[in-house]
């Protein structure tokens, strides 16, 4: 099995042409992710144990890096030329649980970008049911290289500056 230089497994050559839909889509201003609610993500109740969401929206995080081309590509090539080893980590979060989900329940994971800063990006989450908002997430995320937090690197930044200034119909403030 290939990995990248972050340690995460690499996409196999034609994966995503042989399952378009397992990373979900890009929207404007962020990323969808469809998932369906299974037994082992409920508690006794058969309601979401509240956990689950934080793994719901990881999955939401990670493959709208993917799709952005951060696992490959150039944009990590470029990532990794300027910040050898680096990795994302959750800097932040505040969530608002608003209404539960339950087992067979099939929910939309969405990611939007609303601010790029030197070293993290700052994204609006929400996990709905038919378009109703169950839980909503800010997120603070940082890009670490070497046990710092260094600048994202220019081709990242550009890419999640489009997504935020489409989910904010503005220019997101870059520092």
């Amino acid at each position: 099995m290939n990995h990248d230089i972050s340690g995460e497994r690499a996409l196999a050559p034609g994966e995503r042409e042989q399952h378009p839909h397992l990373a979900g889509r890009l929207i404007s201003g962020g990323h969808s992710l469809a998932l369906r609610v299974y037994y082992e993500d409920t508690d006794f109740s058969g309601i979401v144990y509240h956990a689950n969401y934080l793994k719901f929206m990881e999955r939401g995080r990670s493959d709208y890096m993917r799709l952005l081309g951060v696992v490959q590509g150039e944009l990590f090539a470029q990532a990794a030329e300027e910040a050898p080893g680096f990795h994302f980590v959750v800097r932040g979060m505040q969530l608002d649980f608003l209404k539960p989900a339950r087992i067979d329940d099939v929910l939309e994971v969405v990611t939007l970008s609303k601010e790029v800063q030197g070293a993290s990006i700052i994204l609006a989450q929400s996990v709905r049911r038919a378009g109703e908002v169950l839980v909503s997430a800010t997120v603070r995320v940082a890009f670490v290289s070497q046990g710092r937090a260094r600048r994202i690197p220019d081709a990242l930044r550009q890419a999640t500056l489009a997504d935020a200034h489409a989910a904010n119909g503005t220019v997101a403030p870059q520092r």
